[in-house]
């Protein structure tokens, strides 16, 4: 049996479950009304928003560290205060949705988001810059999850849920492929633009968010139940994870002040663990971890961002600061990867329909490596359409399937009551693997002030060849699990 074949019969297939003669929905035969559709646009959007930002400012980080006088490290947290935000509240903003409502917690999180790029945009500090950073990465906690849990809440398990993540995932698509080229117009403009652009586009889906979301069905006495205890030591956890991951290429990774930040974030971890193993009700049911599924597709999900934001990283560098290109022309340098995505992104949940999720994430992580290794063959005036562009094409053929097969694995056979948990691990998933991987490139890449020219090519180098490791191992970690699925099933079958 191939792994095609097994991953056509696997048990976590969303659709396998639907009762025999039910139509497929996912092709053009779907009708959806126009309230359904408006609304995927508005919970779509948010996350088109979290996508713009980041791109925006990572384009503009120069220009607001020669504005504020910022040294290299410190103009690194206008990006990392976004993950660190971010990543350290995703669990509690995933189980806030499951507690108070989808909704509720979705229309908190746009105006979190919007106070966030106000801040930002208005502010006349480095520190201000980042503090702003810091509370748009809280905004996306809470949307993300929620968003994702809306989606899967409204559209019913198997092919119409597979299409409308595969629509959610394009929508990401639009605000990185808007992001590259509106980021490099607007920081050539001036960079508080990348900040205020956010501000409409965040009231806009809340006031949609308003007329077209559903309102969260009321909760009994005994749902708001709030783990207060849990709530603290999981986001100080994750706060402490991410900001002592972060700043590891800095201190030194076997550096006191490093060792004893993720040293305190894990014993918070396992207190967290005894507190959710001894409550009625937890903020995080440990026994949702156990599924293969779930934690499958947050491993590959760390590996998804992961290797992808560093290749971003690394292929900044290179054509900005190696190569002297504009941010507008590096923005148009990484447009064929958002206009990949944006054209298959729909059509992947149909097909995950027919293959099931693991032969997708298997496809699209091996398509990522490939890509990676044809980056290796940059030097120091390689043409861009014959040694960058193949990856960049290859990347947004692999990225589509391999994220929408992640959001689907992740949250199918879950309950409706824990869909948001589910979203908050996942996400996480993603967060923690862009901070980890990130940290392990930049020390592999070297930190040198003013590098010569053969230095700084031969870190691009070395800091792909970690990006190539982890997207092959990832794909024969798949094939493994795949394999490993196969034997199960046959055991049983001979039972």
């Amino acid at each position: 049996m191939t792994l095609a074949d097994e991953t056509k019969a696997e048990r976590a297939l969303p659709d396998a479950s639907e009762a025999p003669g039910t139509p497929d929905t996912s092709g053009p035969g779907v009708r959806w009304g126009a309230r359904e559709w408006l609304m995927l646009v508005v919970v779509c959007g948010a996350f088109s928003l979290d996508a713009l930002d980041n791109i925006m400012v990572g384009i503009a980080t120069p220009q607001i560290k020669d504005e504020f006088g910022m040294s290299t490290s410190g103009a690194q947290w206008v990006v990392s205060a976004y993950v660190l935000g971010f990543g350290g509240f995703l669990l509690l903003g995933g189980r806030m949705s499951d507690l108070l409502g989808k909704r509720r917690v979705f229309l908190w999180g746009l105006a979190v988001l919007a106070a966030g790029s106000l801040l930002g945009g208005l502010a006349d500090t480095g520190l201000l810059v980042v503090a702003g950073r810091f509370v748009m990465g809280v905004g996306a906690a809470l949307t993300a999850p929620s968003a994702l849990s809306i989606v899967v809440g409204t559209f019913p398990e198997g092919p119409q849920r597979n299409r409308a993540l595969g629509i959610y995932t394009a929508c990401g698509a639009v605000g990185y492929s808007i992001g590259v080229v509106v980021g490099g117009a607007l920081t050539q403009a001036g960079w508080r633009w990348t900040f205020m652009l956010g501000v409409p586009v965040a009231l806009a889906a809340f006031a949609g968010a308003l007329a077209l979301v559903p309102r969260d069905p009321a909760h009994d006495g005994s749902r708001r139940h709030y783990d207060a205890a849990g709530a603290v030591t999981v986001t100080a956890a994750m706060l402490l994870l991410v900001y002592g991951i972060v700043r590891a290429p800095a201190e030194g990774w076997v550096s006191g002040a490093t060792l004893g930040v993720l040293a305190a974030a894990v014993a918070l971890m396992a207190l967290f663990a005894v507190i959710e193993s001894r409550t009625p009700r937890p903020l995080l049911r440990l026994g949702l971890l156990r599924g293969a599924s779930l934690l499958g597709a947050g491993l590959i999900a760390a590996a998804i961002l992961g290797t992808y934001m560093s290749f971003q990283f690394i292929g900044s560098l290179y054509l900005q600061s190696y190569r002297g290109w504009s941010p507008l022309a590096m923005a148009f340098a990484f447009l064929p990867v958002g206009l990949m995505i944006l054209t298959l992104a729909p059509r992947a949940g149909k097909w995950l329909g027919r293959t099931g999720t693991r032969l997708p994430l298997f496809g699209g992580m091996l398509a990522y490596a490939v890509a990676f290794l044809l980056f290796l063959r940059v030097g120091e005036d390689s043409s861009y359409w014959l040694v960058i562009l193949p990856g960049m094409l290859l990347i947004g053929v692999g990225f589509p399937f391999a994220f929408t097969a992640a959001n689907v694995q992740a949250t199918a056979g879950v309950d409706e009551s824990e869909q948001g948990m589910a979203a908050g691990i996942l996400q996480t998933g993603y967060q923690v693997g862009a901070a980890v991987v990130l940290a392990v490139v930049t020390v592999r890449m070297g930190g040198e002030d003013g590098p010569s020219r053969a230095s700084a090519l031969a870190g691009y180098h070395q800091g792909t060849w970690v990006i190539v490791v982890i997207a092959a191992v990832s794909a024969l970690g798949v094939a493994i699990a795949a394999g490993a699925a196969r034997r199960r099933a046959g055991r049983s079958a001979a039972r």
